[in-house]
């Protein structure tokens, strides 16, 4: 669940966007449910990495997608995952309202299940599954590396942290985290004891922090957006990956 903290940062403009890779609608179960995503596949025949691409508090709108396309371009099968099952908010109103009435336990088996449906895949390589998210997104990302021990990276951007050791240690995931250090509500300080508690326990974690970044400043269509800093998040995201998964 997003902190209130943040409900102040957390301001909408909502942009057109444009991406190269054509998604395929999909459905999968998560236990007795059937659940919709889109599936973005690279060129060529694999098998490929794959990613869970976990959207902000916004839900799937254009601008999950294309990250999805994007890193889909760059050789990973990518699921755009649809956190609440066919809505999108387009005002932070109705983001505020959707995200405080999730269901975390339902949220967090969508996400195992979208795993297990990227494993299935016959262009995938079962072995090399992972995640990545924004802001909520970003702390569900963290919640799916604890809850899948066959998980293999996790990118989490300025979402919340864990701080039990006890928590901790179920990961098995190499962690990237990137974070802004005017951020509010997840504050430098709470990202350097997650960073030294997950060093502490050995587990792998990189972290990197924009200082003069706040809360969402990778979305072009948030006012906290810095240019030069998504971009370079872009890159430090795409070493990682491409380090750890591929």
């Amino acid at each position: 669940m997003i902190k209130p903290a943040l409900l102040a940062l957390l301001m909408f403009g909502f942009a057109a966007t444009s991406f190269a890779a054509d998604g395929k609608p999909v459905t999968y179960k998560s236990g007795d449910e059937t659940v919709n995503g889109i599936l973005y596949t690279p060129q060529g025949k694999g098998p490929f990495p794959a990613l869970v691409v976990i959207p902000e508090w916004w839900g799937l709108n254009d601008w999950v997608k294309e990250q999805a396309s994007k890193l889909a371009d760059e050789g990973y099968v990518t699921l755009a995952f649809d956190i609440y099952r066919g809505k999108v908010a387009t005002t932070p109103d109705e983001a505020h309202q959707l995200s405080r009435g999730l269901p975390e336990d339902r949220a967090n088996r969508d996400l195992l299940a979208a795993a297990a449906f990227l494993r299935t895949q016959k262009n995938v390589d079962p072995a090399k599954v992972g995640d990545i998210g924004w802001c909520m997104g970003g702390g569900y990302a963290l919640n799916l590396a604890i809850a899948d021990p066959e998980l293999k990276v996790a990118v989490i951007n300025y979402g919340h942290l864990a701080s039990d050791d006890a928590t901790l240690k179920k990961i098995n995931a190499a962690i990237l985290g990137i974070f802004g250090g005017q951020d509010k509500g997840i504050t430098p300080a709470d990202v350097s004891k997650f960073e030294s508690q997950m060093r502490a326990l050995g587990k792998t974690v990189k972290v990197h922090s924009f200082p003069a970044a706040g809360h969402a400043f990778e979305n072009s269509s948030n006012p906290n957006y810095r240019a030069d800093d998504a971009a370079e998040a872009w890159k430090l995201t795409a070493a990682f990956l491409a380090q750890y998964l591929k």
